[in-house]
Parts: structure tokens; sequence; C-alpha cells
């Protein structure tokens, strides 16, 4: 131990430090200075940044041995105050820069020593500067964040004033505009406590949590020693599946009665068998969580070690054993029947064919806040589940039989989150939470996973192999379509059929094709579970039609372009399901690009050179918007005693802006009453006080929960307007027995399943459309391929938030970039970090991304508007694969497109 004195955000301190122990530690733990965060603890990702004597520093690996007595250093705490926030705070406030708000701590100080060197930086100087100090960022594409740091950099050199960076509603609206989000003040000044903060602020006496895990993916558990490990010091409890009151299995709610599994096949805590890499075995709790590591590492686990099946090709060979015994591993089917039979197209000579067979990886989400969570009992005996849950009242159903509670016993809650990308669709720690603070005598618990544990036992993105065989008249119009495809949605079962459904619905989508056949199987592999991935499914299709498109382009002498534009949703049209599109939108939206198509060709034609070569490429995406079927959703509204109104739904936030999603729709019908956007009080996601407004994903809640929102207000407008036209008062609404308390419903009763046989239905109410035209460069000797440039045109109805829309664009072309070129979870030796996994930095997304909005409103969206989240990662990837095409004639059918394979791919001279 050592004494330090430190000048901390202005003042001095004295310190008793553990000379190994992090800054980054030290400073959280011992100083409770949370709003310096820890996401890789490895220096890679930047969230840690602080200012210490001038320079950024990433505490989480500065050792307290290496900071100097008196070192002055400033945590985002000291750089201002929230009623007079620095530059780059209102910045980041006003360019929607803090969407999860993880990395904002660290990417602000940063920028504050940038400005401090250089008050006038050019754009690819602050881009350098990020790409240097290692600031990384998984949601909003980076493009914001430079456009921040350039508007507060006018503000230092005194060139406008900060408080102009807003936006100030004119005329009492907010709807369509910039303005920001609530959580933006919080989430910029590093009081916006997520789950690692919560857990730090627990009372004394919370038991930390460290979990026995399996180091091999497929084995039989024959004996868990944990004897050892009881002794050790700190222990309050060793918990095994013995001590489990419940089924000790997480439901998979299934739904297909086709599926051949019963959806009870993954163990809260593993007691026969080890499925996957990092499946949990058994839970420490004790006093500190270095207690907790090191007796875990004292549990003993015996196993027979059986043959891991990693891949789809494994799991369905012949001679591979059943994973799940009594249940096969290929579980499920899927048709696709549309019109006549196929074959006679595929075999005439009067059609022109063409197919492509691709492969879509397993893409890790890379949030850079690990998963964490804490359990405790409620005032009203409760048990309590904080996590990072995006589906509150879902995982509720997922998780209590298995815990053996009473549903009305048990509560959830969603903490503020450091983005999920959809993989807390599914539950990760919310069980073993539950499990461990009901085995501890109900004593409070608290688990923190670390980096590799986030990676290695979080589900991914489920890969898939997709073959797609198209047809054409001489002409290019498509006449037919064969597809085949198995999904590899690692070993549990949940929500696996669903996603099999996806490339049914979007293999093909975007161009009218009258007659397709297909069939698809969900394959169960000992490899990492399959979870919601943002434009789930979708990208599996699109990365196999989108490239047999420009293949059957080739093939009929047509530029790829006009293929497309040929085969495009009219009216008439119907989607695979044979839905009809809702809206007409794709030709106008084609219309627009045409013309920057033409301009990029010639670009890319004199941009190249024979050391590197560039192209342009092209792709088609869409999404629906919902869960297949009558989706719907549930709020609540109801008018105060101060004349404010408050607005209650479940609609988790995961850095897309339920918040100001919340605010907006609310604001916009309750504005006739003359009701300000600060009159309006948020409460959200507790399931004590928030109704079932469905789980956030599939771009579903600005529809469904924007509709309830927009019904309930509705509700009280009426109620609260008087035969005159003005409003009654809230004492006015209790002297005449008028409720001031309402519930919105809305749904989507218009819509169908669709068959399991056929794949036919009407599935979504409202779709997202998007156009993707990005230009890339080859260098030809090394095989690397950049993204220089990428254009998008993008149909999602009226804009409930531009600001916020511009932000889940420019964050879903970063990812679709990342899964065309860097990211992958396969190697579980490689790929266990977030540089490991190909996480990209900024200098690997393009500065120039450019949206181009076209606005048809939607008859079923609240105020015309459709989902956004989805559209932008549906298939940016085949575009960037054609454009490598384009470039240097390689012809890659699997991501991600790493060098060697685009060398592979080149034509042989």
């Amino acid at each position: 131990m050592q004494k330090k004195i430190l000048n901390i955000n202005g003042l001095p301190r004295t310190l008793i430090v553990n000379t190994e122990a992090t800054l980054a530690s030290v400073l959280r733990e011992q100083l409770l200075l949370t709003g310096c965060k820890v996401g890789c603890n490895q220096g890679q990702c930047g969230t840690c940044s602080i200012i210490m004597d001038g320079r950024v520093v990433r505490s989480c690996v500065v050792k307290m041995k290496r900071v100097p007595d008196q070192a002055v250093i400033t945590t985002i705490e000291g750089l201002a105050t929230p009623d007079n926030l620095h530059p780059l705070q209102v910045a980041w406030m006003a360019y929607g820069c803090a969407q999860c708000g993880f990395c904002s701590p660290g990417f602000i100080l940063s920028a504050k020593v940038l400005l401090d060197e250089n008050p006038n930086p050019t754009r690819e100087e602050i881009r350098e500067w990020f790409q240097k100090n290692r600031n990384a960022c998984r949601c909003t594409g980076y493009q914001p964040l430079v456009d921040a740091v350039m508007a507060a950099a006018k503000v230092v050199r005194g060139e406008m004033r900060k408080e102009d960076l807003l936006f100030k509603p004119v005329g009492n609206k907010i709807y369509g505009t910039t303005y920001h989000r609530p959580s933006a003040l919080q989430k910029v000044t590093g009081t916006w406590d997520y789950g690692a903060d919560v857990n730090l602020q627990m009372p004394k006496g919370t038991l930390r949590l460290a979990l026995v895990q399996a180091e091999v993916s497929h084995a039989n558990i024959k004996g868990i020693d944990t004897s050892a490990a009881e002794k050790m010091p700190g222990v309050y409890k060793v918990i095994t599946h013995k001590d489990v009151k419940g089924k000790n299995r997480i439901t998979g709610l299934i739904t297909f009665p086709s599926n051949k599994g019963d959806g009870w096949d993954r163990p809260i805590l593993n007691d026969e068998k080890v499925f996957q890499f990092g499946d949990a075995i058994a839970i420490v709790a004790a006093d500190t969580e270095e207690h907790a590591k090191a007796a875990a590492a004292a549990v003993k686990v015996d196993l027979e070690v059986l043959p891991a099946y990693m891949s789809g090709w494994a799991a369905m060979a012949p001679d591979a054993i059943e994973i799940h015994p009594g249940t096969p591993n290929i579980y499920y089917e899927q048709g696709v029947k549309k019109g006549e039979e196929v074959k006679p197209y595929m075999e005439s000579s009067e059609y022109v064919t063409a197919e492509a067979e691709t492969y879509c990886s397993r893409q890790p989400h890379l949030p850079l806040e690990p998963d964490t969570g804490c359990a405790y009992i409620d005032e009203e005996g409760r048990l309590t589940i904080h996590s990072k849950s995006i589906a509150l009242h879902l995982h509720h159903a997922m998780i209590a039989p298995g815990l053996g509670i009473e549903p009305e016993k048990l509560r959830l809650v969603a903490n503020p989150t450091g983005a999920t990308f959809g993989y807390k669709f599914s539950p990760t720690n919310e069980a073993l939470l539950g499990v461990a603070c009901m085995a501890c005598d109900g004593k409070p618990v608290a688990l923190d996973f670390n980096m590799y544990q986030q990676i290695t036992y979080t589900g991914k993105r489920s890969p898939a192999l997709v073959k797609c065989k198209l047809a054409a008249d001489k002409t290019g119009k498509l006449v037919a379509m064969e597809t085949a495809w198995w999904l590899d949605h690692g070993p549990y079962s949940e929500f696996g059929d669903l996603n099999t459904v996806r490339q049914g619905q979007f293999t093909g989508a975007g161009y009218n094709i009258p007659n397709i056949r297909g069939k698809g199987q969900t394959v169960c592999t000992n490899h990492a579970w399959g979870s919601a991935f943002r434009a789930y499914g979708s990208p599996k299709a699109f990365l196999s039609s989108e490239i047999a498109i420009d293949v059957l382009a080739e093939k009929l002498g047509m530029d790829p372009f006009d293929l497309r534009y040929k085969n495009i949703y009219r009216p008439g049209a119907t989607t695979p399901t044979g839905q009809v599109p809702e809206v007409f939108c794709l030709e106008e939206m084609m219309d627009i690009l045409k013309p920057l198509y033409e301009e990029a060709k010639i670009r890319c034609k004199e941009l190249s050179t024979p050391e590197k070569k560039r192209g342009v490429g092209l792709a088609v995406g869409m999404y629906g918007c919902g869960l297949d079927g009558p989706d719907g959703s549930v709020c609540w509204v109801e008018l105060n005693k101060d004349g404010t109104v408050s607005v209650g739904d479940s609609w988790q936030d995961h850095g897309q802006g339920a918040d100001l999603a919340t605010l907006t729709h609310a604001h916009e019908t309750l504005r006739q009453m003359g009701i300000t956007p600060e009159q309006i009080k948020l409460v959200m996601n507790d399931t004590a006080f928030t109704p079932a407004s469905g789980p956030s994903g599939g771009s579903r809640q600005n529809v469904m929960t924007g509709n309830a929102i927009r019904v309930g207000c509705e509700m009280l407008v009426n109620a609260m307007r008087k035969a005159d036209g003005t409003f009654r008062t809230y004492d006015e609404m209790i002297a005449e027995n008028i409720p001031v308390h309402y519930e919105g419903k809305w749904a989507a009763s218009m819509c169908t399943d669709c068959s399991p046989e056929t794949c036919q239905g009407n599935p979504f109410c409202a779709y997202v459309y998007e156009l993707f035209m990005p230009e890339v460069e080859v260098d030809m000797k090394t095989g690397k391929a950049t993204v220089v440039d990428f254009t998008t045109v993008i149909d999602c109805g009226t804009i409930t938030n531009k600001q916020t829309t511009d932000g889940q664009v420019y964050g879903g072309l970063a990812q679709g970039i990342g899964l065309a070129l860097t990211e992958d979870f396969d190697d579980l030796k490689k790929h266990t970090s977030l540089v490991g996994c190909g996480l990209p930095f900024i200098k690997d997304i393009p500065d120039n991304m450019k949206i181009i909005y076209v606005q048809t409103p939607r008859e079923h969206g609240p105020y015309g508007a459709s989902g956004i989240g989805e559209g932008p990662l549906t298939s940016p990837h085949p575009a960037i694969l054609n454009a490598i095409y384009n470039a240097c004639g390689a012809r890659v059918l699997s991501v991600p497109a790493l060098p060697e394979k685009i060398l592979a791919a080149m034509p042989k001279k």
C-alpha cells in the first residue's frame, strides 16, 4: 500500500492505494467517480479515458505505481457542472452523440485535450486523434462525434455561443426535429448510472458473485466438487443446480408447433451437460469479487468431454450425436411456397439463371459495456432483478418457472444500458442473479462480467449458409427464385425457429418475384447460442439474394442498378410472404440514387490505380417493424395534480432513444393542450410500475408503443376537452369525477403469422426500406478492402426525431462495414477481445456517409412513422462485397471479407 496525494478535479486528495491497482479502479471504487467507465479493461476501447497532467490516459491499464505524486487528474465530473457545461458536452447533446452514452465521458475528455492543443482541428485531425487514443464507439458510426468536436471548436474559438448549439423548439413542436434526449445531460456529465455503477453503490453486505464456467464446448458433467471453495475466505455460499428451487431451465417459449424441441433446453446452472463454452456450472457468492473469483477457481468439475460440433456442417453430419438427447440436431424446418413451381423456369432455355451460395458469420455484438446486474428483495418482498434486459416482461415469463417463483413475486428493472444491439433480447444473467439471491437467503447480490465473459458467454448473430438461385427472362424481369438454407443457432433453441423464418421472409425481398420455392433448417450446434442482433435474420438472407442479383445482372449484360430498378416493388407486387407492401417507395428512392450512382462509377474509375482499385456496389434492404402477426403494445398516461402528465411504458432503451421517442409521441399528442416537453414526466422500464409494452427489438417499438402512447394521450386529451374546446384542469377533472389515468393500447390486428409450410402471410404492418451504395478501395497487393464513401437512401416513414434517426443510420452502417470486412466470433482463442473480434475504430469507417431520406407516411404508424433501427444493417454488407467485385473482380461469398479471402478470389492472371 502507498499514500499518494493527487489533484483530482481541482482539489488535493490524499489516498491510500494498492500500487498494483489500476487508476480506473481507484477512481471508481475508492472515490466513486463512476463517470470513468470500464469497458474492455484492456486499454482497447477508451471508455475509461481521463486527463492526467494534460494527457489522455486510458486509466484501466495504468497502475497506481505509474501515477506520479501530485498528478493533476480530471474526470468527467470535474470538467464542468450540469448548469454550466463545457462546449463539448453541449455539442455531444446537440449532435446525438450520447446514444447509449457509455463511451461519451471518455470521448469528451479525449476531445478536451485535443482542443486544448489545437482549437482549430480539421476533421481528419480529429479522426487521427481518436484513432491514436483508441476511443471506440459502437453506436454512432463516429461521424456525429466529429461533427460535435468541430462545432465545439467554434465555441472554443469564440465564433459562436454554446447555447446556440442545442435545438430550441419553435411553436411548441419537437416532432421531426433535432430535440435532444432527456437522458443526454446525465450521459455527458457521467451521472447516468450503468449497471456496474449501480453495483458499486449497493449497500454494505451485498454479496459479490463469480461464475464457474465451462472451458470446453460439449461434455457430460460427472460431478461438481465445491468443498475446497466453500472453505475459502469470504465465501458465503457456492451455488449449484441443486440449489435452484424451480425447473432450472430458461424456457424458449416455443410457439411453432412443428418445432421438434420443447424450449426447455437451456439450463440456468448446467446440471447434466455442458452445451457450449462458458456455460455456467456454479456461482460463488462472497464478500468481495476477488474472494468470489478465487473460490470459483477452486471448484472442481468432473467432465466427460464429448465431440464438439462447432458449425452447422459438423452438427448435420450423419455420425453427429444429438446435442440434446431426444431432439434431433435439425429441429425446425421452414418452407417457402409462393406462386407456381420454379423448376420449369430454372430448366428452361428461355430464362437466364444465376445463383449465389453465401455464408454469413457469427457476428458478435461488441457493446462496450459488459453484461452486469444485481438482485435483491424489495420492500414488498419481491425478488427484484436489475439488468440490461431489453425485454422485461418477456424475460419475466422465460425465467420465473426456472427460478421456482410465483410471477407476482418477481420484479425486473432495466438499468441504464451501455448498448446491447439485440443480445439482451435473450436473458443472460437475469436467472443467475435470481438464483443467487434466493439461494443466499435473500441477501443482495451483484455480478459484473468482464469483456472476455461478455464476448464468450452471450448470444451472437446466428450464422447461416444460404443458397439463392434466380431466374429472369431475357429482358431481366425476375420470374422465379429457389432457396435453401441452414441456420446455426447454437445449443439453445429460443427464437431459433423465428430466426429461420426470417430467411424466408427476406431472401429476395424488395423485388417482385412471383414464384418462389425454398426450404430452411434450424441446426443445434455447440458454438455460441444464437440471439437477436440488429436486422435479425435479414443480413443472412440479403447477403445471398443481393449478390445473386449482381451475378444475374452480369449474365444478362445489364448494369446491376438497372436490373434492380426493373424489379423493385411497384403496385401489383408482393413480398416473398405474399404480402402487399404498405407503401411503394423504392422507385422514388432509386430515382434519387441514380445520378449519384453514375457519378460514383465515374469517380471510382478515375481514382483507381493499378495498386489500389476502387469500385461501387449496390444493395436493396428492407425490414418489418414488429413481431410477426398481431403484435401490440400498452402504455399508461396520467394527469398529475400540478398539471404535468406522466407517461409510463416499458420501452426498454439500449441506446436507440426510447426516452426521447416516448416524450416525442406523447408531446405531439398533448401539445394541443399547451403541454410543453418539460411538463411530461417519463416512468419507464420497471415491471412494478410499467406495463408490458413488449421487447425493444425488431424496430417494433416506434410503431407499436408509439401508437399506444398516441392512443393513451388521445384518451386523456378527449377526457379533458370541454364543450367550448378548452381543457379541464386536474381539479376540474376530480370535481367532475372524470378519471385522470388512462391505458393506451394498440395492436396490429391487420397482420397474420407466416405459415411454417409456405411462409405466406402478412407479418408486418410497416416496413423500413433502404438502398445502400458504398464505394470501396482494394489494395491489390494485400487484399485489404476499405470503405471510402457510403451513400444510403432510406424511407422509414415520417421521421420522429431527425437526430436519433441519423444516429441509428450511421451506427447501423458502421456495423455493416464491420460485418462485411472484419467482425467475427468463431475462434475461441482469437476472437475473445474487442480488437480480436474486429471492432471497427474511427479510421475503419468513412467520414462522408451521406443519408438521404424519403418520407412516405405509413397508414398504421404513429403520425406516419415506421421503425428505423434494423434497416441500416439489413444489407450494407452485400453492397460492400458487390463493390469489391466491381473494383477488382474478386467475388467473395462469405463475411467477413478478410484480405486473404479477397486475394484468393481475385481473377488469376
